[in-house]
């Protein structure tokens, strides 16, 4: 009696230990097969974007490091891409997944390259970086980023590799391609949003925001162009 109440302990035991191992490799699984086909899409996307950004600018030298904006040729008042249309004003819009695109940024480092977009909802920041304050990208002043710490790598789960010295590059809807350097990184609590507005001192910056791997807390970069 007490032999059969045993074995058939062992076998819930073993049961449940299975269901877990199934369970946490279906998870694991989903995760990886979640974060192919985010950096796929935005792959494609970006492709797309680099290349019509290449043909809208005049010249070879297409990474700033100055206050100076490219010329920039827009022959058709309205443009039609894989990615977005043309406004009648001939400048030119785009959009990813449903949410409009402000620019992208590609971080060699950490290997991202991502399209920002505009609003950072919480569908928004499932679907890719996105804009949250500041005068947007590549303008004068602050801009702040933000993205998911997925543990999967994606998005700007991987910003905690970052050091000071590191390059971020923002391409802006112009064209313009602008290297920044990055020199602060701390984390602080989700409540302090004393970085937003800070003073630049007339120099284009940009803040990364993320969360902590515990969640807590936020992971913050700060990195000026040049």
């Amino acid at each position: 009696m007490f032999d059969n109440k045993y074995s058939k302990f062992l076998t819930f035991i073993l049961i449940v230990a299975i269901i877990a191992i199934v369970g946490l490799i279906g998870f694991i699984g989903y995760d990886f097969y979640r974060k192919y086909y985010i950096d796929k899409d935005a792959e494609d996307f970006m492709a797309s974007y680099e290349q019509d950004m290449a043909n809208t600018i005049i010249g070879s030298n297409t990474i700033q490091n100055s206050n100076t904006v490219p010329t920039v040729i827009d022959p058709v008042n309205e443009v039609t891409t894989s990615m977005g249309t043309g406004s009648s004003s001939g400048k030119k819009t785009y959009t990813y997944k449903g949410f409009n695109v402000l620019g992208s940024i590609n971080i060699p480092k950490t290997g991202i390259n991502y399209p920002i977009i505009d609003t950072a909802s919480k569908k928004g920041i499932e679907t890719s970086v996105a804009y949250f304050y500041g005068p947007g990208p590549n303008q004068v002043g602050n801009t702040t980023i933000v993205g998911h710490n997925y543990r999967n790598g994606s998005f700007f789960g991987k910003n905690k590799r970052l050091a000071n010295g590191d390059i971020i590059y923002i391409t802006d809807n112009s064209g313009a391609k602008i290297k920044y350097t990055i020199y602060n990184i701390y984390t602080t609590t989700p409540d302090d949003g004393t970085y937003l507005t800070r003073d630049t001192n007339g120099k284009r910056e940009v803040s990364l925001s993320t969360c902590t791997d515990d969640s807590k807390g936020r992971l913050v970069i700060w990195a000026r162009e040049g």
